[in-house]
């Protein structure tokens, strides 16, 4: 594997590594997520795969809203029917017993089924009692997530990631770049067979696991992925050891990609005394040395530091960027757009299951599941029927009331953003210049993200809801232009009016999001009287009021400075904090973006 330690390895030649030490041991990897957009990058990726996986290996496709009855088996309907008895029927994981599933559109994959697909995972068997049926049946195989996300919103969920050895972006890869498979599919049976034997020394998982920490990794199960990876990398050499060079391929393929932070360079370390030059040596051991090949200073160096290096090397230069700016590896989870919040129930949506209810109130019949809670009834009331002297009656499917399954959906519902803005004082106009652009920044997105904007302007002795909900850039503009700045801070006013909003908006089913742009620094109370120290009072009682509807709520300090007042209401009504002093419209809009996500 010396080889495949090259730095300049190309990402598609780190794709193909990392497909085949899958291919060896795919349940001991986990699997690989692979961000690919549909194309014939990612399927000459999948096509080599399937070269390398045994022909008796399975390679089943799991649709994106699969069934749990489907995903881990359940009662045989048609069987169940014919034969009067309860009949099971295997799923796609029990399925794919010693091959590999893959998971089309992961990044749209519902927490609840990649939980059930991680329980199946550790467990190594499918755990099946429903339907009237109890059993286990063993599985062992690998996942492909095919991540196709085209929005940062959009991610494989955390439970499944953490359990996938590697990560990959097929993204940047061209068709020109692509080039034939480092190993066959008999290479891979060898290593297959040879995999047991393969052995760890103590060195190994112990730079494994220290760089795994320089790295700011937190979960426990990455570095022993890391070493399956490893073991499968001197299978694949045919070496009954693992070598350092396996370590720091695996940790180029697995630790790498899951980097949060950069570990300490050697001039961020505090400066030591530099010791005393040393005595210069005979000249035989100089002359030793320079037929030294390899450095001295390497050879010197800890594994762990080796290994580390072999992953910083490997790090993309995106992500290099990103966590050199203490963004953290998985900064696509934070830098989504807004969405609602998700809402169930039984006349639109995404399905999401079925209940037993009802056949009321719009709600929908899912006839198979209905059929499937009345199969194992059948032989007990098709003997009712017959004691009953209905003889006709023993030959159609008895369905009871209780039998009725009604499907459930689930839709996420709008976002209603309420910007409340401080007129007030003698910078009103540039922070009122900041309000309407972003504004009219966000409400050029509402079409695509389904948003309502509101605007709330305070000044004077009271606050006034100059633009009620809604999606209209011209209205959002009228409203804006008029607006004056100057007086004093009702501050406690417009928390009143904020939250009186937000009540309205989430009556409608809607979800709202209040942005405060102020200094904090209020100085007319809730009864229009002046007076700092009563106006900070009420202030402060109005922002718990506001804190106890537990809406998102974010402030944004538009002073020249960040103020400890303004800090000292967010605490109050438990909003996220930004400093935001000298942003234009577009920054603050795009932190809105982010904080409100």
């Amino acid at each position: 594997m010396t080889e495949t330690m090259a730095p300049e390895l190309t990402p598609w030649a780190l794709a193909s590594i990392a497909g085949g030490l899958f291919a060896v041991d795919p349940s001991g990897c986990g699997g690989v997520a692979v961000r690919a957009h549909a194309g014939p990058v990612r399927d000459r990726w999948l096509e080599q795969l399937r070269q390398l996986l045994p022909d008796k290996a399975p390679m089943r496709r799991l649709p994106l809203h699969i069934a749990d009855g489907r995903l881990l088996g359940g009662l045989d309907l048609a069987a169940t029917l014919k034969a009067g008895k309860p009949i099971a029927e295997r799923g796609l994981l029990a399925e794919c017993d010693g091959g590999v599933a893959v998971m089309a559109m992961a990044e749209r994959l519902t927490s609840s089924t990649a939980g059930r697909v991680a329980a199946v995972m550790d467990a190594h068997e499918v755990v099946l009692e429903r339907d009237g049926l109890g059993m286990r049946v063993p599985t062992r195989f690998g996942v492909v997530a095919l991540d196709e996300g085209m929005s940062e919103e959009e991610q494989v969920p955390d439970v499944l990631m953490d359990r996938l050895a590697f990560h990959m972006d097929l993204i940047p890869i061209a068709v020109r770049d692509m080039d034939e498979p480092l190993w066959t599919s008999e290479d891979v049976g060898r290593a297959r067979e040879f995999l047991p034997n393969v052995e760890v020394s103590d060195n190994i998982l112990e730079a494994l696991c220290g760089t795994a920490r320089a790295l700011g990794i937190a979960s426990l199960r990455v570095p022993f992925l890391a070493l399956r990876a490893a073991r499968a990398a001197a299978a694949l050499d045919g070496r009954d050891q693992v070598s350092e060079e396996d370590a720091a391929l695996a940790a180029r393929l697995v630790l790498a990609p899951r980097a949060t932070m950069l570990p300490p360079s050697e001039d961020d370390m505090p400066e030591e005394q530099e010791p005393p030059p040393p005595e210069e040596p005979p000249e035989e051991e100089q002359n030793q040395e320079d037929q030294e090949d390899q450095d001295p200073a390497e050879l010197d160096k800890p594994l762990e530091d080796r290994v580390l290096e072999a992953a910083k090397a490997s790090l993309p230069a995106g992500l290099l960027a990103q966590l050199q700016a203490g963004l953290g590896a998985r900064s696509r989870s934070s830098a989504a757009g807004k969405a609602g919040a998700l809402q169930q129930g039984n006349r639109r949506g995404r399905p999401i299951g079925t209940r037993r209810g009802e056949l009321r109130a719009g709600a929908r019949l899912n006839v198979i599941e209905t059929l499937r809670a009345a199969a194992p009834w059948q032989p007990l009331r098709r003997a009712q029927a017959l004691a009953d002297g209905s003889s006709t009656k023993s030959l159609r499917v008895h369905v009871r009331r209780d039998d009725f399954r009604i499907t459930r959906f689930k839709q996420r519902t709008e976002t209603t953003t309420i910007f409340a803005v401080d007129a007030s004082g003698s910078a009103a106009l540039h922070r009122l210049a900041e309000a309407k652009g972003a504004v009219e920044l966000l409400l050029a997105d509402c079409y695509i993200r389904r948003d309502r904007v509101g605007l709330i302007a305070f000044r004077g002795t009271e606050a006034d809801l100059l633009l009620p909900p809604t999606r209209s850039l011209v209205r959002a503009k009228r409203s804006l232009a008029g607006l004056p700045g100057g007086g004093g801070t009702p501050l406690a006013s417009a928390i009143d009016a904020v939250r009186e909003l937000a009540e309205s908006v989430k009556r409608r089913g809607e979800t709202p999001v209040a942005v405060f742009l102020t200094d904090g620094r209020a100085n007319i109370a809730r009864d229009g009287s002046q007076g700092r120290t009563k106006a900070t009072e009420d202030a402060l009682g109005a922002a718990k009021e506001l804190a106890a509807e537990q809406f998102k709520i974010i402030l944004v300090d538009t002073s020249p400075r960040p103020q400890r007042s303004a800090q000292e209401l967010a605490m109050a009504m438990q909003a996220q904090y930004l400093p935001l002093p000298h942003a234009d419209a577009a920054t603050l809009s795009s932190a809105v973006q982010t904080a409100s996500s």
